[in-house]
């Protein structure tokens, strides 16, 4: 594998689900919806619909590997018909990357039909598989979200409603989950009790939504209506009404939100739980200019996600905030990578380093993580090749320690540039003139002390770890 590609943090996926009681068709917002989200998935994506007053149990649902935009087609939209529907984008931790695992999922069984989008990654679908297998399920996909979905299925059969045979199933599940479930005439959204992954319920006219990010319902001109809570089941039904049930909701305390989607996950202009993405990030940045000041000319971001910071950096420091990089945007997470022999890096491919705005100048260069440090220490090195005098790393996290079992790619300890290094010995290895990184302190600053999970910063996790790397695991 070509590591100066996926030097990066990825995200699991993203969730959209609406349901339309003027009785619309809905299967297009969907696709904006999933547009809108698409920076939370770029391997598969894929859309289920239902028509709530046609015959119980029929689902239309298509998806694809690559893009919403690659997948999708006007043509294909338009032959979906249903009032009811949910969509998502994937990016996979945990199964390998195939179209037998793209979601939704869509299961036919006794009482009808489920279809699920889910995010995050359960610490427990070994076990809970284990369980069904043993009683004679049989296993589509490499993916939890089949397990979360048999276990839907399986407690609706003893239990008046849908909506209790999700909150039974999340019960028993383990780890992190924003999930959407469409059953024939109800929609409903599930968060794990920690929060872990973002949920939130919007409005269009008569239409409600319940989707992964607020920068969905903005795109589709939805009004937010508030977040899902964590631990929080609610269901959209035929009247229009949004109940709610809370009994699998933990103290307010022991919650424990992923702080990487402040960092870095969410799109700067969505909210997630009361806090502002892109307020959290330049925060960030101001924090990192008082904590690590350095003289020098000029504030640059590494794009997009450095750029928030660097704003805050640059306001906190006095130091003018510039533009160093220009993005090929048209590159996708799946583009041919260049092979490791080739003269074509794949770094020179999604950036351009700015000669005039750099040449001769000492540089603050903030970006939001390093991971193995390969890709940081290219971009160093296109900053001095192009003339720059000094050249300042700063990262809008702390150094990654740990590895994470909640839905976030971050690699086997061995492989992270943090984990056998110090902050002086990564700063040689990138070639950097020097090298901050934000507190741990700093962390709950950023959201306002909003309980949150940094487990891969420092090890403590908000839950029992697994004895070993889960991810993966039906594969082996």
């Amino acid at each position: 594998m070509n590591t100066e590609v996926c030097d990066e943090i990825h995200e699991e996926c993203g969730v959209f689900g609406i349901y339309d009681l003027d009785r619309h068709d809905v299967a297009s917002t969907i696709y904006y919806g999933l547009f809108a989200l698409q920076h939370r998935g770029q391997e598969s994506c894929g859309i289920a619909v239902s028509d709530t007053y046609g015959p119980k149990g029929k689902v239309q649902s298509y998806k694809g590997m690559g893009l919403a935009n690659e997948v999708f087609t006007q043509e294909n939209l338009e032959k979906m018909k249903g009032d009811i529907g949910v969509g998502h984008v994937r990016y996979s931790t945990a199964g390998a990357s195939t179209i037998e695992n793209a979601q939704p999922l869509v299961l036919n069984y006794v009482k009808g039909t489920l279809a699920l989008a889910h995010n995050g990654n359960l610490i427990n679908a070994n076990e809970l598989r284990h369980d069904l297998e043993y009683t004679g399920a049989i296993f589509q996909t490499t993916i939890d979200s089949e397990v979360i979905a048999y276990h839907i299925a399986r407690e609706r059969l003893k239990t008046g409603t849908v909506e209790e045979a999700v909150r039974r199933a999340a019960s028993k599940m383990r780890g992190a989950y924003s999930l959407v479930v469409m059953s024939p005439r109800k929609l409903i959204g599930a968060r794990d009790p920690y929060g872990f992954k973002p949920l939130c319920i919007g409005k269009r006219d008569n239409a409600y939504i319940i989707t992964s990010e607020t920068c969905a319902l903005d795109t589709i001109g939805a009004e937010f209506v508030r977040d899902v809570l964590p631990g929080e089941v609610v269901t959209i039904s035929q009247d229009g009404q949004i109940s709610s049930d809370t009994s699998n909701c933990l103290p307010k305390g022991q919650e424990a939100r992923c702080i990487f989607e402040y960092i870095y996950f969410a799109r700067p202009d969505s909210r997630c739980d009361g806090i502002s993405i892109y307020e959290s990030r330049t925060r960030a940045g101001a924090f990192l200019a008082q904590d690590s000041p350095v003289e020098a000319d000029l504030v640059v971001g590494v794009p997009e996600s450095g750029n928030p910071a660097a704003q805050g950096y640059a306001m906190a420091s006095g130091i003018p905030y510039g533009t160093a990089f220009i993005k090929n945007g048209y590159v996708g997470r799946t583009f041919i990578k260049p092979k490791q022999s080739s003269r074509e890096s794949s770094v020179r491919i999604k950036l351009n380093v700015l000669k005039k705005s750099v040449e001769g100048k000492r540089i603050i260069m903030i970006d939001d993580s390093i991971v193995r440090g390969t890709t940081s220490g290219r971009i160093v090195s296109m900053l001095r090749e192009a003339g720059a005098k000094e050249v300042h790393v700063r990262i809008s996290s702390p150094p990654f320690l740990w590895p994470c079992y909640f839905g976030t790619d971050i690699p086997a300890r061995e492989q992270l540039i943090a984990y056998n290094k110090t902050i002086d010995e990564i700063c040689q290895e990138l070639g950097a003139d020097s090298l901050g990184y934000l507190k741990v302190e700093r962390l709950s600053e950023l959201v306002d002390g909003l309980p949150i999970c940094k487990g891969c910063f420092t090890g403590e996790y908000p839950m029992e770890p697994p004895k070993e790397d889960i991810r993966g695991e039906y594969e082996k």
